[in-house]
């Protein structure tokens, strides 16, 4: 049942049984209206939720409270399409999250990076608790291109940066219904900004060191690239150029980091068209609009390209997806 309601900004609340029509109508509220997910008790049959939630710009920040609740992405929510990025920080205790049949356990101020477009849940419970922020993939790419890369592991050993992006979670959720679509914008942009840096320092061997302006200045490239993914014009000359680089400085850029501009460009236009492909609402769409869509233009090559990457054609993999779904 609805608690609040204001621009940007409201609640909802359930204790007691998963059934009914008070239960009903609050999974109804949650599913349908908002969060595009299932949801239902965590622990025995009983729900104990309080879910707070605010809008900021693209970006849907959730807070849930209480003991028991499953919040799940299951398969037949899939057909809706979303494809958004989620982070849950967990705020308490251990808190269980699964992405198709792979289970993370989060402590308290680890995070972890979801996807909706596949099969999983997060567990509130008396011994866990988190926030969430769901993102369009696209926002994030933009400022974290390896961001997938990332998917379904835990995140988050820098306890400084963990402890930002939570009160910047509560403080957008604060202000949310007070913002106007500026301050949204802006608000909008420093989340993005915060959890990019999580998503490149995670201390692996190919993160971004802070200090190494080359590679921070690779990241920009990359992410002009992924913005551009659809420019017929998509050179290293013109993204050099925007990035106020030679097309030799740019190359060496790449280089340095184990790959090349092509072969970047094609990995990013071939993931693009797999997120078409398997998108409920491209469904109909034919695969030759896709491949034009993400910046092929020679539907051979694209063929070509996609069974070596995948390992099967494009039409396999839509008639598979849809089998299972």
């Amino acid at each position: 049942m609805p608690e609040t309601q204001v621009p940007n900004r409201f609640s909802i609340f359930h204790r007691g049984p998963s059934k009914g029509p008070d239960f009903e109508a609050w999974r109804e509220g949650i599913c349908r209206g908002f969060c595009r997910l299932d949801v239902g008790p965590a622990e025995q049959d009983y729900i104990d939720c309080h879910n707070e939630f605010a809008q900021v710009n693209s970006i849907a920040v959730a807070t849930p409270k209480g003991g028991s609740a499953r919040f799940a992405r299951t398969r037949d929510l899939l057909g809706d399409g979303c494809d958004d990025l989620v982070l849950i920080s967990a705020t308490r205790g251990t808190v269980h999250v699964t992405q198709k049949n792979k289970t993370i356990d989060l402590a308290a101020g680890q995070m972890c990076l979801t996807e909706m477009n596949v099969a999983g849940f997060a567990d509130l419970t008396r011994n866990g608790g988190f926030t969430t922020a769901r993102f369009p993939r696209r926002l994030l790419l933009q400022v974290a291109p390896l961001a997938e890369a990332e998917l379904a592991r835990a995140l988050g050993h820098d306890r400084a940066l963990n402890a930002m992006i939570d009160r910047y979670f509560r403080l957008c959720h604060d202000l949310a219904g007070d913002l106007d679509i500026l301050g949204q914008k802006a608000a909008e942009q420093h989340l993005v900004d915060l959890v990019g840096l999580v998503l490149g320092t995670r201390g692996r061997k190919d993160a971004i060191d802070p200090d190494d302006s080359s590679a921070g200045r690779l990241n920009f490239i990359k992410a002009e690239v992924i913005k551009n993914l659809d420019s017929n014009d998509l050179t290293i000359e013109s993204i050099a150029r925007a990035n106020a680089l030679s097309a030799r400085q740019a190359q060496r850029l790449f280089a340095a980091s184990g790959t090349t501009f092509s072969e970047f460009v094609l990995e990013q236009r071939l993931l693009s068209a797999r997120r078409l492909l398997l998108h409920g609402q491209s469904r109909y769409r034919k695969i030759s609009d896709i491949a034009f869509t993400v910046g092929f233009n020679d539907l051979s090559y694209f063929h070509k390209s996609f069974r070596r990457r995948f390992g099967m054609s494009p039409a396999d993999m839509r008639a598979e997806f849809n089998q299972e779904h």
